[in-house]
């Protein structure tokens, strides 16, 4: 039996073509023309003496057998893939500091550091915990996990999460006469009443006593 293979670069073009179904698409993602794919494609359709494509229409097609080649080369390219990063993982060495606040720091970084020192044995994560968040970072950080809008000039910024607030109030001032009925009434009734973010009611208590 034969063990000639086809081209890699034949089967990473077939790959973004199949996925887009759009030998232009291919073409931007490969930063090649339409006519390199178009070559490519028709070079691997000799070299397997099939058609892996047809065209219904101003639609392109998977055939079947392109279909089905399609998922295999799929699949040998993302363990070709994961298998790289793997390597270059364990190549990585060097130290990592991360700057956060301790109650983040403690609920989600350390839980995951397990895995990720599995994933990359040759990084030492430092962890900085920090009581004030500043807007920028210190000389000796890499990475800092903010809470905010993610305004801040000079970094690069990735969302993790989205937040969700709910307001809550004791049971007591929803009976008896003053009850609350509506946000509104709040202001109405308390006055000298305060809303304090989460985070500086955990980290100052004095934030208590500053109108927000």
């Amino acid at each position: 039996m034969s063990k000639r293979l086809p081209p890699l670069n034949a089967l990473r073009v077939f790959d973004a073509a199949a996925r887009h179904l759009s030998f232009t698409r291919a073409a931007d993602e490969l930063f090649v023309t339409q006519a390199a794919v178009s070559h490519q494609i028709k070079s691997l359709e000799d070299f397997l003496g099939l058609k892996l494509f047809r065209r219904r229409n101003r639609s392109l097609l998977l055939t079947e057998e392109g279909q089905s080649y399609f998922q295999d080369i799929k699949e040998i390219f993302s363990q070709l893939t994961e298998a790289t990063r793997k390597l270059q993982a364990r190549s990585a060495k060097g130290a990592l500091t991360v700057s956060l606040l301790p109650s983040f720091a403690i609920q989600w970084l350390v839980p995951r550091l397990t895995s990720f020192n599995s994933a990359y044995p040759g990084i030492d994560v430092r962890i900085q915990a920090v009581d004030r968040q500043e807007d920028k970072l210190a000389d000796d950080v890499d990475v800092a996990i903010f809470y905010g809008r993610g305004n801040w000039p000079g970094l690069r910024v990735e969302k993790l999460y989205a937040e969700y607030l709910l307001p809550v109030c004791s049971p007591l001032l929803l009976t008896g006469d003053k009850a609350l009925k509506t946000p509104a009434d709040l202001a109405q009734t308390y006055p000298a009443s305060r809303c304090v973010p989460p985070r500086l009611a955990n980290l100052y208590p004095s934030a208590w006593s500053k109108p927000y």
